[in-house]
């Protein structure tokens, strides 16, 4: 097939379901039909200008997405995007996670956690020839992975030759294309105003997912940099960042049925896997995932129950792991409900057979989808293991050792040599991440999270195990709790590492000193780390094999789409995308119709005066007093709170700036009803719908709750 074809296949929009879709900016002309007729009235090329407007006002976080405000470098995203930042600047005696934050003045602004970020996306390339050139059929996975890795690393030391700069390589369908995205990185970020968590998590865990939904997810923060208008570090001498581009905010809003549209950095989303890989998802991976969170949840709960302090230190950890733990129960009850394998079981049979049938086709895709099938069947067989580990993070000692391990090998290598996240570019990153751990760590909490993770360790076959870290903890002859909990109160009292300052001595230290050392966690480290090399390893080749097959495998995809008439887009993959459609309720059940808004009266039917529905007492009055102010809607008698969309996101679209057919701000989106949440593998357009904090309600809540007039007046509200 000719590039420019193949281009086309991939381009093309004919027939593609209303809404769905997280699309790239370069494809926004080729679906300009369908924009205009969900209603947006600018041109659709503007979007594909990424430091025009309005595409030059929205940022990434890092994780999350959010919007420029003011010419001042004021930035809105949501509050559960911010509380990592809050919980880190609370304490037991100034909770400002609990009791929320304003600050009237530049000079009463306060950094936000170590290792914050602002990144402006300025540019994106498509470096696909500079990625694949050289490849060939003879090479092992590994030799692939690391010549796709190398030729990454080199397009970004370029990229970031000047230092203000933080550049990544992201690949598109499985690797069938490679773009290279170069960010301005705001280094200095500072919380300016959240509204207290009664309101910005108000509904909590329960709420989580659910409609109707009254939340007020939503707060600010400042960029700034150097006096010369530079990225600098945290000094108090910066000055606010002064971007080419901001949001207005229109007070007016949005009625049933308008236009709306998300641009934000949507993180992942599975819809071109095979039914194998679902199949495994959601039957093995996702309930074992689920029960782990809950365990680890249990955990926090069961030591901090007494201990305010500790538990202000687990507020993030915790709401991450409750957050996906009912996002992993809300998709396996939908997958076991619906029909998503019978459809992803079809497709691959009917792909299957639009291959067979041209022999074109059957020599050109034929093996890698063979060959893939195979892949999977050996990924799966290892996903317990993997699923395990993947946890290791939540317990911050044995993790902090083994980077600091890793880095001291990998700092006896050329820069370019480096695995990823150990290179020159990356330390300060992992600097910061040390120094916020001493805001987040308990040793208490971090021993039983370990306890807890190494029971579930001990379950996996002998083969799937590492002898190495059997005899550290003592498994060789199976799990004992009584003698596990000995092992690990010797390493908890033993080690270190659970002080800043050492933590970041080692950063420093070299690799003979890790094999001298005494500390109980650093020798874990040394010692199981030729068992964890040798997984790696495998997992190399793994890998590189996916990379061989993958995009061939993409490729019939699109092709078989396109002859059907559905819509072709990447799956998300942190990368600026957007998305469209328009408010609309929705039914869930048989007989049940969600209307698109809810209203401030929703509120004080819910609330309970106890966590999570314990709205501030002072909004509770100016409710029932019916104090609407400017931002009454007559539609509904009352001002509007969240709303809900056809919108196509998922993870990381958290805090994009949700707009209208202007590309003016009327809210934020933050969540998705529970019925979604499965659209990270499945689009339905019937349940499909996106929860957003209606921009009314934030400004009626900063003028007369909070009193954040100072904000107001920054901003460019249209009225």
């Amino acid at each position: 097939m000719k590039k420019a074809v193949f281009v086309a296949l991939m381009l093309a929009f004919t027939g593609a379901t209303a809404d769905e879709g997280m699309w790239q900016p370069h494809q926004l002309p080729e679906i300009a039909k369908q924009l205009k007729a969900a209603g947006l009235k600018i041109n659709p090329k503007d979007l594909t200008d990424l430091t025009g407007f309005p595409m030059g006002a929205i940022v990434s976080l890092g994780g999350c997405t959010a919007s420029f405000v003011s010419d001042q470098g004021l930035v809105v995203t949501n509050h559960h995007c911010a509380y990592g930042g809050l919980q880190y600047n609370s304490t037991k005696d100034n909770n400002i996670l609990e009791n929320g934050f304003l600050a009237k003045t530049l000079a009463q602004e306060i950094p936000a956690a170590p290792g914050s970020r602002v990144y402006v996306t300025e540019e994106i390339s498509k470096v696909t020839n500079r990625i694949t050139t050289g490849l060939n059929d003879a090479m092992s996975g590994t030799e692939r992975d690391e010549y796709v890795d190398r030729s990454s690393k080199e397009l970004i030391a370029d990229c970031e030759a000047d230092e203000k700069y933080r550049c990544s390589v992201v690949n598109f369908h499985g690797g069938l294309e490679y773009y290279l995205f170069k960010q301005l990185m705001i280094r200095d970020v500072r919380i300016v105003h959240a509204p207290a968590k009664s309101i910005g998590k108000y509904g909590g865990d329960i709420d989580n997912w659910m409609w109707p939904r009254h939340t007020g997810d939503y707060a600010f923060l400042r960029a700034y940099v150097g006096k010369d208008g530079q990225p600098a570090d945290y000094s108090e001498d910066n000055v606010p960042y002064e971007p080419e581009h901001y949001l207005k905010v229109n007070a007016s809003g949005v009625a049933d049925g308008d236009y709306l549209m998300v641009i934000g950095y949507p993180g992942r989303t599975n819809r071109y896997r095979t039914a194998e890989e679902v199949a495994y998802t959601f039957t093995e991976s996702y309930p074992l995932g689920k029960e782990i969170r809950g365990g680890l949840m249990a955990v926090i709960q069961d030591v901090t129950a007494n201990d305010v302090a500790a538990r202000i230190k687990y507020e993030g950890t915790f709401a991450s792991l409750s957050n996906y733990e009912k996002n992993f129960g809300s998709m396996i009850e939908s997958y076991n409900k619906g029909t998503t394998q019978a459809r992803k079981d079809q497709l691959g049979k009917n792909l299957r057979e639009w291959v067979n049938s041209s022999p074109e086709r059957q020599a050109k895709f034929g093996e890698a989808i063979d060959e893939l099938d195979r892949l999977v069947a050996i990924d799966n067989a290892n996903g317990k293991r993997d699923t395990i580990r993947f946890y290791t993070s939540y317990y911050s000692m044995l993790y902090y050792a083994e980077r600091l391990h890793r880095l001291a090998i990998e700092k006896q290598k050329p820069d370019l040599e480096r695995e990823k996240g150990y290179q020159e570019r990356d330390i300060p990153s992992m600097e910061q991440s040390m120094k916020r751990l001493s805001r987040r760590y308990e040793a208490a909490v971090d021993k039983a999270m370990l306890g807890y993770m190494l029971e579930q360790y001990s379950t996996l076959e002998e083969e799937q195990r590492l002898p190495s870290v059997d005899r550290v903890f003592g498994l060789e002859d199976g799990y004992s709790e009584s003698r596990l909990a000995e092992r690990l109160d010797a390493m908890y009292t033993d080690t270190r590492l659970d002080e800043e300052a050492e933590r970041l001595a080692w950063m420093n230290r070299s690799l003979d000193e890790f094999e001298a050392s005494d500390d109980p966690f650093i020798r874990y480290a040394v010692a199981t780390w030729d068992d964890r090399k040798r997984l790696e390893d495998v997992d190399t080749e793994l890998s590189g094999q996916f990379q061989a097959v993958r995009p061939k495998f993409m490729e019939a995809i699109i092709a078989f789409n396109r002859e059907q008439g559905q819509p072709i887009y990447a799956d998300a993959n942190s990368t600026l995308r957007i998305t469209y459609g328009n408010v609309k309720g929705y039914s869930p059940k048989d007989g049940i119709y969600a209307v698109p808004f809810t209203r401030l009266e929703g509120i004080t039917e819910k609330d309970t005066g106890a966590e999570p529905f314990d709205s501030p007492k002072g909004q509770l009055e100016l409710i029932n007093k019916r104090a609407y102010g400017d931002y009454y809607v007559k539609a509904i008698d009352s001002v509007p709170v969240n709303f809900l969309g056809t919108l196509d996101i998922t993870g990381g679209n958290s805090g994009s700036p949700t707009l209208n057919a202007k590309a003016e701000l009327i809210g934020l989106v933050f969540d998705g009803v529970y019925e979604s949440v499965i659209g990270d593998w499945d689009y339905d357009p019937k349940l499909n719908r996106s929860i957003h904090v209606d921009a009314r309600y934030m400004l009626w809540v900063m003028q007369y709750l909070d009193g954040a007039d100072n904000l107001l007046k920054e901003m460019d509200i249209v009225r």
